[in-house]
C-alpha cells in the first residue's frame, strides 16, 4: 500500500512538468496565434478570435495591395495631404517624388504612416477608396473578423482584426516574393525627394537579429493597440507565422512560440509517384506523367490525416511535349487542399505523326480510335 501511494505521489509531482513540456506556451499577450504557413495548421492560440486593434501590422495589407497594383517603378509626386499624418514616417515632404517601390520600403521598414497614405492615394486615388479595397481583399481572403479604416493602422473606431486573421493575412503576403524580400531586409538605401537624395531606412523588426531563421514580418504600436507583432521564421523546410496583439514582452514571447512550433512540425516527404497515363487524342498513344519531389510541413497528428488525390484529364488534344503540365496531385487536410504538386508529361507525343482520315477524326472526337 505504501509503495502504491509513493507511485501515485510521484505521478502527481511529475504530471505538471510533463504537461508543460508537451503543451502550451505561456505568453504575455492578450491575443496570440501560431500557424504553419503553408497548411495554415494552428499550433498554438489564445483568444485568437478576439477582435482587437492591430496598429501598424495593418500595413501588411497596405503593402500587399500596393504590390498587386503593379507599376512599381513609375515615379510620381506624393499627395501633399496624404503625407500630413502623425506617427512614424519615412520622411516624405510636400513635392517629393517617389515610386511605389520606394513606398513599400517606407511602409514595411520604418513603418511610415506617410508612406502608407501616399501608397493608398497612388493605388486608388483616395484613402477612402483604398480602404474599401482593403476590406474587399480581406473578404476575399476569408478574414471574417477583420475590418480596416486606415491604411496606416492608426487607431480608429471599427479598425480591428484578430490574431488568427492576421496570421492568415501574413501567410498570404509572405507567398509574394517581393513582399518577402522587403520584410527580410534589416535596412535599405534609397534615393527619393525633390531633388532626390540618398538615405537609409531601417527595419523596426528586431526579430531579424534576435531569432535564427527569422524572415519578417511587421511591428506595430499605438496607445490603444499597445505592442503588436507579426513574425515569420523558416527552418528546414518549415515556415511559421506568429502573432501577438497587446503584448508587453513580444520579442521573448515570439521566440518561445516559434521554438515551440519548430518542435511540433517537420517537413515530411510527399508521395509524388503516379503510374497513370493520359490518352493523346488523334494519335492512338498515351503519355505517362511524373512529379518533382516535394515536402509538406506537418505535425504528427496531421501526417495521419493527409489525403492524396491525382487530378488528370482522361485525354488531351494536340501535341504533347515532354515537361508539359498535364495535371496535379492534390494533398488535402480536413477537406481543404493544402498543397498541389504539378504532374508533367514524361515524353513527347506528336499528333502530326499519324495522318488521319475524316472518318477517324470524327471517331476520335468521341474517344474512339481505329
Amino acid at each position: 500500500m505504501k509503495k502504491l501511494i509513493s507511485v501515485l505521489l510521484a505521478a502527481v509531482i511529475l504530471f505538471p512538468a510533463f504537461s508543460t513540456s508537451a503543451g502550451a506556451v505561456s505568453t504575455s499577450a492578450v491575443s496570440s496565434c501560431l500557424i504553419e504557413a503553408e497548411t495554415g495548421e494552428v499550433l498554438f492560440a489564445e483568444n485568437a478570435d478576439e477582435r482587437r486593434a492591430m496598429a501598424s501590422t495593418t500595413k501588411i495589407m497596405t503593402a500587399i495591395l500596393t504590390i498587386e497594383a503593379g507599376d512599381l517603378d513609375r515615379e510620381f509626386t506624393v499627395d501633399e495631404f496624404a503625407i500630413m499624418v502623425e506617427g512614424t514616417s519615412m520622411g516624405l515632404k510636400k513635392g517629393d517624388r517617389v515610386s511605389r517601390r520606394d513606398l513599400l520600403y517606407g511602409i514595411l521598414l520604418p513603418s511610415g504612416n506617410d508612406a502608407a497614405n501616399a501608397a493608398a492615394v497612388s493605388v486608388s486615388g483616395s484613402i477612402s477608396a483604398f480602404v474599401k479595397l482593403m476590406n474587399e481583399k480581406a473578404a476575399a481572403l476569408g478574414l471574417a473578423n477583420t475590418h480596416f479604416v486606415t491604411p496606416s493602422g492608426l487607431d480608429a473606431d471599427g479598425h480591428y482584426t484578430t490574431a488568427r486573421d492576421l496570421a492568415a493575412l501574413a501567410a498570404y503576403a509572405m507567398k509574394n516574393e517581393l513582399f518577402r524580400e522587403i520584410v527580410s531586409c534589416r535596412s535599405k538605401e534609397l534615393e527619393y525627394g525633390n531633388p532626390p537624395y540618398p538615405r537609409t531606412l531601417y527595419n523596426s523588426n528586431k526579430m531579424l537579429v534576435k531569432y535564427n531563421g527569422a524572415i519578417g514580418v511587421k511591428t506595430g504600436f499605438t496607445d490603444n493597440a499597445r505592442r503588436c507583432l507579426v513574425s515569420a521564421a523558416e527552418r528546414d523546410g518549415v515556415t511559421l507565422i506568429a502573432v501577438t496583439l497587446n503584448d508587453g514582452d513580444d520579442w521573448n514571447d515570439h521566440i518561445k512560440m516559434l521554438d515551440y512550433g519548430f518542435e511540433q512540425v517537420s517537413a515530411c516527404p510527399l508521395d509524388t509517384s503516379c503510374t497513370a497515363k493520359v490518352s493523346v487524342a488523334g494519335t492512338g498513344k498515351s503519355v505517362g506523367v511524373y512529379a518533382e519531389k516535394a515536402t509538406l510541413a506537418l505535425s504528427v497528428e496531421n501526417r495521419a490525416k493527409l489525403e492524396r488525390f491525382v487530378l488528370l484529364p482522361r485525354m488531351v488534344y494536340g501535341n504533347v511535349k515532354k515537361g508539359d503540365k498535364l495535371g496535379s496531385i492534390a494533398y488535402c487536410l480536413n477537406g481543404k487542399t493544402v498543397k498541389s504538386v504539378p504532374l508533367y508529361a514524361a515524353e513527347t507525343v506528336d499528333e502530326g505523326a499519324r495522318e488521319l482520315n475524316i472518318f477517324q477524326k470524327i471517331l476520335g472526337f468521341f474517344g474512339i480510335y481505329v
